[in-house]
């Protein structure tokens, strides 16, 4: 198949997912085409079955906005029509899918809507959530997912949210985010703690993009609460609009000794194999795909009940899942985790093996067999 994916290039869940899947798919035989405003952060290969589209960002004095929707509906419909794409999969529904949709009614004089590619969409949460939640957007969300040949969620959580918000016409199939256990497993190295300065202390780590919703300063607490208890290290990997503020209570807290900010890095599997705790204190994750490439490190997790983490993580056997914003609750059990070492060993091949249940090649296959669907559908 010729397959175009549509992503962000951004750290974050949805531009990991989907450039690791178009670099599964590329290797299994399709031709993929990646569309972004620039190389997407895990992209980073060679492969005569991959090619990478830069959107230009066009701006023009008389216009306040940027054009991106617009240029990158016309390099679909470009590419589209020139190497004859049998699929493109728009990641988010909020702008990709209508762009994919609007290159398709470029496409219409020079083609057949029969002989045009067909539009798969995967929600992946902020298109729902948040851009979906503003009721002056709702009608725009709910258009690009009607339009769509095909909508997948990466979790039965972000289904069930959408079906509420939208009652949407089409089905939404559920096909979760993944992880490559060949790359993500753990190799504990001395010479990582030496770069890091650190020596026998426990080892805690988050990694987002630092948005509110990932409660950065609740880890900060959190992560306070036990220096006053053990001796530890906070790793926090990413970046984003909390930094900052992440930054000044740091320094609020006296702990700036005990807390590395290490930006954004590509290869997390060196920090993932020292570490000894992830902490996911986020309001809502529509899967939390950091915390699933940490279990398969096995790293405990330390979550909230909420979103999509239950559906992979279950407490007392993977780490432990509390209410949002309960600093108290999650302190206690990552002292738990952090001291009792019988305990943090279960959890840690509990781990291991619930990770091998979201295997990259199992659900590329699902994706494989969703895009043969939709091109057998009239």
């Amino acid at each position: 198949m010729k397959i175009g994916i549509i992503c962000h290039p951004t750290y974050g869940g949805s531009g990991a997912v989907a450039t690791e899947l178009g670099k599964a798919l590329a290797a299994k035989g399709h031709t993929v085409h990646f569309f972004s405003q620039s190389v997407p952060f895990r992209l980073g290969t060679f492969s005569k079955n991959i090619f990478y589209h830069e959107v230009d960002l066009n701006h023009y004095p008389l216009f306040e906005c940027s054009f991106y929707s617009l240029g990158l509906a016309s390099k679909i419909a470009e590419v589209a029509y020139y190497d004859k794409l049998d699929i493109v999969h728009a990641h988010y529904a909020i702008p990709h899918a209508l762009s994919a949709m609007l290159a398709r009614q470029i496409l219409e004089d020079k083609c057949t809507l029969s002989k045009c590619f067909k539009l798969a969409t995967t929600l992946h949460g902020t298109d729902i959530t948040v851009v979906g939640a503003d009721r002056g957007m709702e009608d725009v969300v709910r258009l690009a997912i009607n339009k769509s040949d095909g909508v997948t969620s990466v979790s039965k959580y972000l289904k069930d949210e959408t079906v509420r918000m939208f009652s949407p016409k089409k089905e939404i199939t559920v096909i979760p985010n993944f992880v490559d256990t060949s790359l993500f497993f753990r190799t504990p190295k001395q010479e990582i703690r030496e770069q890091l300065g650190i020596k026998d202390e426990k080892i805690v780590i988050h990694i987002s993009n630092f948005r509110p919703v990932k409660c950065i300063s609740d880890i900060i607490r959190i992560f306070d609460a036990l220096t006053k208890r053990l001796d530890a290290t906070l790793l926090l990997v990413g970046d984003g609009p909390e930094r900052s503020e992440s930054e000044i209570l740091v320094r609020e807290l006296g702990i700036t000794g005990r807390v590395r900010f290490l930006g954004k890095l590509d290869d997390i599997v060196p920090l993932l194999s020292i570490a000894d705790l992830m902490l996911m204190p986020s309001n809502v994750e529509s899967f939390g795909l950091a915390a699933l490439e940490a279990m398969a490190c096995g790293v405990p997790v330390i979550a909230t009940n909420a979103g999509g983490f239950p559906e992979f993580i279950v407490p007392g056997r993977h780490g432990y899942l509390l209410p949002p914003g309960d600093i108290e609750g999650m302190t206690e059990k990552a002292f738990l985790l952090l001291t009792d070492d019988a305990h943090w060993m279960a959890c840690s091949e509990a781990c291991v093996q619930q990770a091998k249940h979201y295997e990259t090649a199992s659900l590329v296959e699902q994706y494989e067999r969703y895009y043969t669907r939709l091109l057998d559908e009239e």
